[in-house]
């Protein structure tokens, strides 16, 4: 953002002046295929840059703040990953036991590890990571009340965000690939349709609860196979107005987090109920050292079961989180999911170590393995990668 904009902020937020603060981070990324590509105009690997610089400012002793995060990607090889969005430029004011945040935000909710199921507030940007966990930039008016008897949200989405996808000429996409081009909406009122939330959380000795209700343009979108304006055969993202119910629940017993995520989705032609739990124990100071060793399990279920249009309805998820404590935050995460109906694996392995005071090493690993061709995961399973992260902290 330009100071010139910043400025005329200033004019808008009485007390902000132009001394805030700026961090973040610079990346470089290297994606490595181990597979032949699926097309001729995909390719072997794949460089990124990355920049995510974020300004804060708080004024009037603290009782308002502002947050301002950009983001850009740059692709040496897929156009549609090179993207620029704003994932926060977010006004907040404090008040007594109240807040109201304006802007565009970031909100996540959700205690599992292998899916999100009631994460919906933000739409999932699918170009930077095929496991959904990075998300654009959300308009929002939120109203938050803190209570004895809990925290309740209050969210109007005003302005909805279009789910990223790789191109044609990038990896990790689906055959036929999907247009964005040819998006439709089940609202006259498409991107302007206005959406709204209420969640309720709250601790309770050793439980955290949290219900949640949304109404609005699903996040997640249909595809109606259609022919584009070059004559290709390619996937129109279709956006349907839905409600969901949802509850996520942690309960930390000692050594062990018990953790559940369930929803109820209303307003398609076959409403459906999902949910994914299970628990994580922790193996704290393993051979009298800092390190903790975590070993989690969560079973996925969908009761649309075969005809679910995603990849999860009947899998077991097994993992292993290695924490060293140490000054490094040297830390891994790998994992292991399982089909219970076709046999279908996918493994992952994430870890990062920082180097110094400044930079960030990150390394990933996915493969899917005996992917049936009817499993929505059959599109990846020629696009089994590793990918190499160094970045710069300011």
């Amino acid at each position: 953002m330009s100071r010139l904009t910043l400025a005329g902020m200033a004019l808008l937020l009485p007390g902000l002046t132009l001394g805030g603060e700026w961090s973040g981070y610079v990346e470089g990324q290297i994606r490595a295929f181990t597979q032949e590509p699926q097309f001729d105009e995909q390719g072997d690997s794949t460089f990124s840059l990355a920049f995510e610089p974020e300004y804060y400012q708080s004024w009037d002793r603290n009782q308002q703040s502002l947050t301002f995060t950009p983001f850009l990607r740059l692709d040496s090889q897929d156009e549609a990953r090179t993207h620029f969005d704003i994932r926060e430029l977010l006004w907040i004011y404090a008040g007594d036991r109240w807040e109201l945040h304006a802007g565009v935000g970031k909100v996540f909710w959700g205690v599992t590890e292998a899916l999100h199921l009631v994460d919906i507030i933000n739409q999932t940007d699918l170009v930077e990571n095929p496991d959904g966990e990075k998300k654009l930039g959300q308009p929002m008016l939120k109203l938050s009340f803190e209570q004895d008897w809990g925290t309740l949200d209050l969210f109007a989405l005003p302005g909805f965000r279009q789910r990223t996808f790789p191109g044609e000429d990038g990896r990790l996409r689906s055959q036929p690939w999907v247009d964005t081009d040819l998006t439709t909406y089940e609202s006259d009122r498409e991107e302007q349709h206005l959406d709204f939330a209420v969640r309720w959380s709250h601790s309770l000795g050793d439980w955290d609860i949290g219900l949640a209700h949304f109404r609005g343009t699903s996040r997640d979108p249909s595809f109606n196979p259609v022919v584009n304006r070059d004559g290709d055969l390619v996937l129109a993202p279709h956006y349907e107005i839905i409600q969901q119910t949802s509850l996520d629940l942690q309960a930390t017993k000692g050594d062990w987090l018990w953790k559940l995520e369930a929803i109820h989705r209303g307003g398609l032609d076959d409403p459906f109920n999902a949910a994914t739990g299970g628990f994580e124990y922790t193996f704290v100071g393993v051979a009298e050292t800092d390190i903790d060793i975590g070993m989690l399990s969560e079973y996925i279920y969908d009761d649309r079961g075969d005809d679910a249009p995603v990849p999860f309805e009947n899998d077991l998820f097994i993992g292993l989180r290695f924490t060293a404590n140490d000054v490094q935050s040297s830390e891994l995460l790998t994992g292991l999911i399982k089909d219970l109906d076709s046999d279908a694996l996918m493994f992952n392995l994430e870890t990062n170590r920082r180097i110094g005071s400044s930079w960030k090493g990150a390394l990933q690993a996915r493969f899917w393995i005996d992917v049936p061709r009817e499993d929505p995961m059959h599109a990846f399973s020629s696009d089994d990668y590793i990918e190499i992260s160094l970045a710069r902290y300011f």
